[in-house]
């Protein structure tokens, strides 16, 4: 039997109701303990790394799982890490960066229900969890909702519904089906030996623009010493340069050495600023484009770039490079790795 490891950082699928409402205070033995077929799937040991809801889970939390999943790496066959739904996907983006060319699953799931409710979805989702870790498929995923899904793509798209997760522009890696993992469009095999990188510099900004947004917020970004912002622009991505002029605002963030992303607010497809006069003005000013990037693989992305770029010309030949199946460039445009 395969040897699985379950690592439990808290969230939805940990917690039970206190008069403060829902904490979570189920360690990974407690939460295993509810689906006692999952034996079955492998041979599972647990650790809990820390139990907290995921708002809560910020980049000295990413640091620590990454770690914590690589000490298991030599000694286990796949491993599955428990998290809640909310930032699951700004953690499960981040992890496929920290961990470069993991040659075993990584398998991140929670639910949108504790486990001890009678009509949670968590007991399924760790089920599925366990089998995709236990089928060999190498990389970072998320399961959710019998959906098989690359890390670097997920998006959490609904609050309550048990299908909360989606894989933005890009196919879903698989399913479950009758308890099998049945592929669809797996990902590229590892093309080196596993490593660890947890280098990043947190200082990243996502601003999403209305009408009407001053330029003025880029000033209060530079001085609270911010070394990225990820603009969320409109439709293809756009920005306005009329009376209120963003690209004023811009160009004193790019004077200051502060990296600068365009992507845009819709879910689905991907940016394109050449298309209008507004975003080829701010390409013209030296901004980076992401693509079909989502915002939460854009943010941790240029976090991860800017632990280890130098240079702006590193910055942009670095988020211009696919490192795990983050970004669709047009040909000419991709730096091979």
């Amino acid at each position: 039997m395969k040897k699985l490891m379950i690592l439990s950082t808290g969230g939805t699928i940990a917690c039970t109701q206190t008069a403060e409402g829902l904490i979570p205070t189920l360690s990974a033995d407690d939460i295993l303990a509810y689906a006692p077929k999952a034996g079955k799937l492998g041979l599972i040991e647990t650790k809990t790394i820390f139990n907290l809801d995921s708002s809560n889970i910020q980049p000295e939390e990413w640091r620590d799982i990454a770690g914590a999943i690589f000490e298991c790496l030599p000694d286990y066959d796949g491993i599955v890490v428990l998290h809640g739904t909310d930032t699951m996907a700004y953690t499960a983006s981040m992890l496929s960066f920290m961990l470069r060319n993991v040659d075993k699953p990584i398998v991140i799931t929670g639910s949108q229900l504790p486990i001890g409710h009678p009509m949670t979805d968590a007991k399924q989702n760790l089920r599925h969890a366990l089998t995709t870790a236990a089928s060999g498929i190498a990389g970072v995923f998320v399961v959710f909702d019998r959906q098989i899904m690359l890390g670097c793509r997920v998006a959490k798209v609904r609050t309550t519904s048990q299908n909360a997760f989606e894989s933005i522009n890009r196919a879903a890696v698989g399913r479950i089906r009758l308890g099998r993992v049945c592929l669809l469009d797996p990902p590229e095999p590892p093309k080196g030996a596993p490593t660890l990188d947890v280098a990043i510099e947190p200082n990243v900004f996502l601003l999403k623009l209305i009408p009407g947004t001053r330029p003025e917020v880029f000033d209060d970004i530079a001085r609270l010493g911010y070394r990225g912002v990820v603009i969320e622009g409109f439709g293809l991505g756009g920005l306005h340069c009329l009376r209120r002029n963003l690209l004023e605002g811009i160009q004193k963030l790019l004077d200051e050495n502060v990296a600068v992303l365009l992507t845009t607010q819709c879910r689905y497809e991907p940016s394109d600023p050449t298309v209008y006069e507004t975003g080829r003005l701010a390409l013209e000013l030296g901004i980076l484009q992401t693509y079909d990037m989502t915002s939460e693989c854009a943010v941790t992305k240029l976090m991860w770039v800017l632990g280890h770029a130098k240079t702006p010309n590193d910055v942009r030949r670095m988020m211009y490079t696919n490192y795990c199946g983050e970004i669709s460039l047009p040909s000419g445009t991709e730096t091979q790795h």
